[in-house]
This record gives structure tokens, sequence and C-alpha cells, in this order.
């Protein structure tokens, strides 16, 4: 394997020469970190991918985070590094910048498909009904510039039970954490809030703090990445609240309910129409040096392509479909190895 690889190019051999400094030497399988929305959708793939590879080595697939797993992916070329990062939001400016300064180039964007932020309640629970700003008020750490005192759901809105503010969530690290504040969070507060709005042009730090910032005094409670947990917690307090991809709401529709959003149950069909609030696109990175590199790398990602169908074993799984020109490009992509342009990135 060492002498195939030292053969391949200028590309593999820049690739080794930092594994090889990191003292990782080579590899011969795949290795994915980032999202826990993303990652059993990046499994079904691997789980396939064996499956038609019989000298394969199993792909290593980590639930990260996608905040945590952008830091992975994005600190270096070679073999000590992954080759791919599940991701439940798109990779910020930032992100990219620091993968540049690492020697992470030529970075290749590839929208998978659709989730939506799913809010859940037990079978047991009392058939909430919410909107946005109910959450905002619920949530955040200064709704309208005071300290959150919230303590029950009626606190927050007279029509809503006298029942405490309990959510169990993703972490500061998770791209659904970043899609709750900017999805939900943010519409709440500006639509809460007639300062927000203004207030993003004119000092973003503000209002990233009025309308982003979560209150840390336990009613919004970090469960970590592993989403079952949530579905666990929620068996055993009905009131609560959890929040996830909507992937583990389907496979959990035996023990929780999806909770409406301004009038809106989350479903395959209220998701992909963008009906529901929360609607997002899920997304893989790869670097465009590993394609070669790793063996199999390439199939890999090719194969993705061929199973996020609407028909497709993702979206049996729980994946929405993205729309057939998203789909289109995305393979384009893939057949092209386009990296993306980092001057569109946010």
């Amino acid at each position: 394997m060492r002498v195939l690889l030292l053969g391949i190019g200028l590309v593999l051999a820049g690739c080794r020469d930092q594994a090889n400094g990191g003292g990782a030497g080579s590899r011969d399988q795949i290795t994915a970190v980032g999202s826990s929305t993303v990652y059993p959708f990046t499994t079904i793939v691997a789980e396939q991918f064996v499956a038609s590879n019989a000298d394969a080595r199993a792909p290593v697939i980590e639930s990260t985070g996608t905040g945590a797993g952008m830091k992975l992916f994005c600190a270096g070329i070679g073999a000590a590094h992954p080759d791919i990062e599940d991701a439940s939001r798109r990779m910020k400016a930032v992100e990219y910048a620091a993968c540049a300064r690492n020697g992470v180039r030529d970075v290749i964007e590839i929208q998978v498909g659709i989730d939506g932020i799913a809010f859940a309640e037990s079978k047991r629970g009392p058939a909430m009904s919410l909107t946005p700003a109910d959450l905002y008020r619920a949530l955040a750490a200064t709704p309208g510039g005071r300290p959150n005192t919230a303590q029950t759901w009626r606190d927050v809105n007279p029509a809503l039970p006298a029942t405490a503010i309990q959510v169990y969530g993703p972490p500061a690290t998770s791209g659904t954490r970043d899609a709750l504040t900017e999805l939900i969070l943010t519409r709440g507060c500006e639509e809460s809030d007639p300062r927000a709005k203004p207030l993003a042009a004119t000092d973003p730090d503000a209002h990233k703090a009025l309308c982003t910032r979560i209150r840390e005094d336990g009613a919004y409670v970090d469960a970590g990445e592993n989403d079952n947990l949530i579905v666990q917690k929620l068996a055993s307090n009905p009131n609560a609240i959890g929040v996830f991809g909507y992937s583990y709401l389907e496979e959990n529709a035996a023990a929780v309910n999806g909770v409406r959003i301004n009038g809106v149950v989350p479903t395959y069909a209220t998701i992909a129409s963008n009906r529901y609030p929360g609607s997002r696109p899920l997304y893989i990175y790869v670097k465009k040096a590993h394609l070669t590199a790793i063996p199999g790398l390439r199939d890999f990602v090719k194969l993705y392509a061929s199973l996020w169908g609407a028909d497709g074993p993702l979206v049996r799984r729980g994946l929405i479909a993205a729309p057939d020109a998203v789909r289109a490009r995305s393979a384009a992509i893939i057949a092209r190895e386009l990296p993306l342009d980092p001057m569109t990135l946010s």
C-alpha cells in the first residue's frame, strides 16, 4: 500500500507527507465526522459501500456535531484528518478560512437532501402548538433585552399550559442548534421585537445576543449529540419538549409526536414544501485531495448520489429528498469534482 500511495502523484504525495508529519501513517478506510442528523444517512451509505465492495474496509463514521466536525475536518490534509464532514448547516466563511490556513482549500460541497428541525413531545404530552415567538420568549436568554424569567409556558403565552418550560436540545457545537437559533429563535425575535431586524444591519453582535443566545438556567437542557437520548428523556418526562432532526421524529413515531409550529405539523410533505418553519438543507463536504488518496472515497461519494432519490434508502430512513434540480446540481458537482466558491459563504 505504501508503494502504491507514493506512486500516485503530487497531490497524494502532499497528502501523505502531511499525514506522516502528524505521525499517523497511511490510511485505507474512509473517515467521516460531523452532524448527528446526517450521521444515519452516511452510515447507510457506508453499509451499502461495504456490501458492494467485498475487499473494502468499513468506513469510520463519527457523530461529533457539525461545529466540532468542521474543526476536525479543517485541521489538515492527510491520513490523520477526516475525508468527509457531515453538516446540518452550510459551512461558514470563518470555517473555510480555518480550512485554508491548514491547506484544505479544495472543498467539495454537496447538498444531500433536506431536513426539518423537529420539535417533539411524548405521546402522553399536552399536545402543544407553538409559534417561533413562543419559543423565542421561552428559550432566549434576554427576550426583549431583559433577563428571561419565564418559568412556565403560560408565562410565555396565556393560551399555553401552566407546565414548566423544559426543552431538551442539541449542544452549541451542533448544526441543529445553529439552525434552531437562526431559523426559529431569530424569526421569533424579529416578530416579537420591532428593534430586532434593523439591529441585524447596524449591530450584528447585539442582534445575535438579543435573538440567538439561549438561556442557561435549566429551562433549556443540553442533551449532547445523542438524539436518541432526547427521545428517551421525553418518555420519562411527558411535559418536556425535544429538539432534533426530522428523521429521529419519524423513526420514533410510536413514542413521540411532532409539535405544531405556526399550526403546521412536521411531516415529510410540510418540510419538503418549506411550509414547516425550520426546513433546512443537509450537506456533506469532501476534500478533493483525498478523492485519489483514500481508496474508495470517490466511489463512496458517487454511491451517496445514487441513494438519495425520493424512493431511495436514505429517504426510507428519514431524509427529505431535495428537489430534482438540487439533486441534479449536486450530482454534477460530484461528477466534475467541483470545489465550492468560498466567496458564496457567509
